[in-house]
Parts: C-alpha cells; sequence; structure tokens
C-alpha cells in the first residue's frame, strides 16, 4: 500500500471564482481551410497564460499502469515557476501523503508509514524511476502548448478535424516519434520496420533530438493535445486536455490526462478538475514530523 501511495504521489507531481460552464473539446465537423505554421504559431503564442500567480484546485485522479488501477481526490496548489504542493486524501478527509516540487528537488511525506524522502529532481528518478517536472506539470494545469518556443521552425498539417504543428526535425524523426505513440497517426500505416526504427532512435541519441507535436482547435487555436517524443531517450509524454472551463477569463483544463511511457513502462494519469481558484498568496506547508524517518 505504501510503496502504491508514493507511486501515485510521485507521478501527480510529474505537472472556486468566475467559473463558466464546462465545455467539451470535439473535433471539427468538416472540412477545414490550410493554415502556414507560421499563422498558427502567433496564434498559439498570443493564448498564452503570462499573467496567473497562483493557481489551486480540487482533483479526481485515476491512474493505470502494469499492476492495475488507482484512484485517489488530491489538494493541488501551484506557485508560478516555483512549487508545486499535492496533498492526497484517499478518504473521510484524512490526508496520507504529501508532496512539495521545486524546480530542482522534491519533497514526500507518507504518513501511513511516518516516512519522506527528500532529493534533487535526478535523485528523484533514482529512487522512483520518473523524473518529476516543474514546469510540464504546471502548464499542463493551465492548458498550454508545453515546450512550444517561438523560436523553432514547425509544419503545420490537418489531422482529424484539426490543425497541427510539428517541430521540424529530420522527417525520419517525426516519423520515429509518430511510431512510438501509442495510437499511431500516420497515413496509410507508413511505419517503420523495427530495425531502421533501431538505426533512427540510435542516430536521434547522438543528436539528442526531441519532437513536439501539438493538435489545435480549428475555431479558437487552443491546444487540445501535446506529443513529446524524447527520441534520445525513447521516452514518450502525452497529455490531453479534453475539458476547459473559463475562470478569471482564461481558458483552462477542467480535465486532463497524461500518458508517460518508455521500454520499461507506461502510466496514464487523468485529472478530473473542480473548484480552480487563481487568488493567492497559497500556503505550501511542508514540516517532517520528529517521528518520522527516512524512506529506505
Amino acid at each position: 500500500m505504501i510503496r502504491a501511495m508514493r507511486t501515485l504521489l510521485l507521478l501527480c507531481v510529474v505537472f472556486f471564482t468566475a467559473c463558466k460552464p464546462i465545455r467539451e473539446v470535439l473535433p471539427f465537423r468538416g472540412e477545414i481551410p490550410a493554415r502556414g505554421p507560421e499563422k498558427l504559431l502567433e496564434q498559439l503564442l498570443a493564448n498564452r497564460i503570462t499573467d496567473v500567480r497562483y493557481y489551486s484546485a480540487k482533483a479526481n485522479v485515476d491512474m493505470k499502469d502494469s499492476t492495475g488501477s488507482k484512484s485517489f481526490k488530491a489538494h493541488v496548489r501551484c506557485v508560478t515557476d516555483s512549487a508545486v504542493w499535492i496533498s492526497v486524501v484517499p478518504a473521510l478527509g484524512i490526508e496520507v501523503a504529501r508532496a512539495l516540487l521545486t524546480t530542482d528537488s522534491l519533497k514526500v511525506l507518507d504518513k501511513l508509514g511516518d516516512h519522506f524522502w527528500i532529493g534533487d529532481t535526478a535523485q528523484a528518478k533514482r529512487k522512483f524511476g520518473l523524473a518529476p517536472d516543474l514546469s510540464l506539470f504546471q502548464q499542463a494545469l493551465l492548458g498550454m502548448p508545453i515546450g512550444l518556443d517561438a523560436k523553432e521552425k514547425y509544419k503545420s498539417e490537418r489531422e482529424d478535424g484539426q490543425y497541427t504543428l510539428t517541430s521540424k526535425e529530420k522527417r525520419r524523426f517525426r516519423r520515429a516519434a509518430e511510431d512510438m505513440a501509442l495510437d499511431d497517426t500516420l497515413a496509410d500505416d507508413r511505419d517503420m520496420n523495427e530495425r531502421r526504427l533501431e538505426r533512427t532512435l540510435r542516430r536521434a541519441e547522438k543528436k539528442d533530438a526531441i519532437v513536439f507535436k501539438y493538435w489545435l482547435e480549428p475555431d479558437s487555436i487552443r491546444v487540445t493535445r501535446v506529443l513529446i517524443s524524447d527520441l534520445a531517450h525513447d521516452q514518450q509524454a502525452d497529455v490531453r486536455y479534453s475539458l476547459r472551463t473559463t475562470v478569471n477569463g482564461h481558458s483552462l483544463p477542467a480535465q486532463l490526462s497524461l500518458s508517460l511511457s518508455d521500454p520499461a513502462r507506461h502510466v496514464e494519469v487523468s485529472f478530473e478538475l473542480d473548484r480552480i481558484s487563481l487568488d493567492g498568496p497559497l500556503q505550501l506547508n511542508f514540516r517532517i514530523p520528529e517521528k518520522f524517518t527516512p524512506m529506505e
């Protein structure tokens, strides 16, 4: 039970007021006109949220991995570019775990086992097998196009009633990123064979290649999905925004999912977010009780 709770908590960190009715993100019905990557990038950059300092919400969290499915409730608080605080409350309002993720460190309290763990993000990866990323999690909570670079060159296409933008890596790297995805979207099943994919990944490792792909609503040009393919390390992060709500004039995810994949594992975590507030300041309390001992 304790090991499962640690894993759940770590996956949460890897990411009231003026709320309008929740709107489901649906594919556009009909043909959409072609648009160049420069125009799409310009609109995406204009839609980015830059004036939010604080974020808090309650969340219903569902997780699936090779060991099965788990569900729990959590309180989430964020201070932009500073820290994410998560409290896990599975039943009866009794907190069982807490985490504090900063730009370079992770702290975890396991209140079921009276244990704690503190380390930097590199140590967290060695300990838990995952590298928590503050920027990724915070951008996901705000429904942002994670990793978007105004100076990068992108390729635009149309796919299933949405626009897509893909970072302009070499064509074989883009194809390798598609082949790695669980729902391969290449037309006519133009997959690489296994040997060619392995060769491409070896070349990508030398270049440290990462491919970003964004799916965009055709009317608002808001992002609905971000696929990040780290070809050098054979890893993918897939973030999807399926429901949005308006809070203080900002369109924010009310439902999002995050999947993480590498050759050894695949984990899916979905968040249903409620009582979203952008008010602050926020308390990010993290005190280690004297009776707690370090995790082994």
